[in-house]
């Protein structure tokens, strides 16, 4: 650090230093795990303009949070003052023998968005970026960081296409062209001056529309343009109230999120499998029956879904979101019996999803 400077403040770099400082991110980045990294100034400007119309015509539907913290969310000098720089990671957690497609087509079965089948990448992943902050701040000789994982006021994916990652598609998810869309993201938030990463300026989704064309519930009000209210994420995973009845017959057998816009890309064929083994399918959830998770009582859902993301829905609306896929299954007595079951569940959001289910199987009360 320059004498000079004040108590506190980042280090003085030249030119050269602060190139051989992003070729060693990179290089621990890699070493970490993370498949690629970048850096971005804090001007988002034209995503604060597309998130505040997004959120006036109400897309976020009940996720207030996403209007609650002001221009926090498209500021991060606002939400980590003396923020200058953000370094984005991506961490590929694509698997291939979890054979999205065979679930989709069994009704019986249930369909768990790919992302969420084996730990929590939370954890995992800020913890990576909380090594790469110690050796950056060690090399550095100063400065002050913070990492964030899908857990604070970030426009992520925003952040990542400025700084070259990718591009934010016409499925609103982040694509890279030799890597398509299967990666976590994560960010460090600095006040150490790096130099930038050379922004993704070109959208290569070209005519194609596959995306919008599979959403079973055509939540894509046009490209690029996301109506949560409608996206089967959304309703399994963020919404904590009934499911629209108009919507119930649409969500089919998938009961914790959607990858159906991210299995059609064609971005998706250059897709790299995942080395880390924290992402391998835990519990036989990559293809499991319904009506056996419809069955466990909430200490088997609790032992069941230790460590995994799988755990922020709670029992109650995992039952509620089985209680649609069951719904929608091929009768049996099984299904039938399990139904019955949870007929005098204590949650009324339960019973309201158990017996809409029943009366699709026209056992409806008299």
């Amino acid at each position: 650090m320059h004498p000079s400077s004040p108590p506190n403040a980042p280090p003085a770099l030249t030119a050269s230093e602060q190139g051989d400082l992003l070729q060693c991110l990179r290089d621990w980045a890699q070493e970490l795990g993370f498949q690629q990294l970048g850096v971005t100034d804090v001007d988002l400007g034209e995503h604060r303009a597309y998130l505040q119309k997004w959120l006036d015509a109400g897309y976020h539907g009940s996720m207030d949070y996403m209007a609650r913290h002001g221009e926090k969310r498209s500021r991060p000098e606002q939400l980590v003052p003396d923020t200058c720089r953000v370094i984005s990671v991506r961490m590929d957690y694509h698997q291939t023998d979890t054979q999205p497609l065979a679930v989709l087509d069994n009704p019986q079965q249930a369909y768990i968005s790919r992302y969420t089948l084996g730990r929590d990448y939370h954890k995992l992943i800020r913890k990576r970026l909380a090594q790469l902050a110690r050796r950056i701040q060690a090399q550095a000789g100063g400065g002050h960081y913070r990492a964030f994982v899908d857990s604070a006021p970030v426009l992520e994916r925003a952040i990542a296409e400025r700084a070259g990652l990718g591009w934010i598609a016409k499925n609103t998810m982040l694509i890279n062209d030799k890597a398509g869309s299967w990666f976590f993201l994560g960010e460090i938030y600095t006040d150490l001056p790096l130099p930038t990463t050379a922004p993704q300026t070109s959208k290569h989704c070209g005519s194609c529309t596959a995306c919008l064309d599979i959403c079973p519930t055509q939540a894509f009000v046009g490209p690029f343009q996301l109506d949560a209210r409608r996206c089967i994420s959304y309703l399994t995973i963020e919404h904590d109230g009934p499911i629209d009845e108009a919507l119930r017959p649409l969500l089919g057998n998938r009961i914790f999120g959607c990858d159906d816009c991210q299995l059609v890309c064609p971005w998706n064929k250059f897709a790299q499998v995942s080395g880390e083994d924290d992402f391998r399918p835990r519990h036989g959830l990559e293809a499991p029956e319904l009506v056996t998770l419809f069955l466990w009582d909430e200490s088997t859902y609790l032992a069941r879904t230790e460590g995994s993301a799988l755990r922020r829905i709670g029992h109650e609306r995992w039952l509620r979101n089985l209680a649609v896929a069951l719904g929608n299954a091929p009768t049996s007595p099984a299904l039938l019996s399990a139904l019955a079951q949870r007929r005098q569940h204590p949650s009324a959001l339960v019973r309201e999803h158990v017996e809409w289910a029943l009366a699709r199987h026209g056992q409806a009360l008299n």
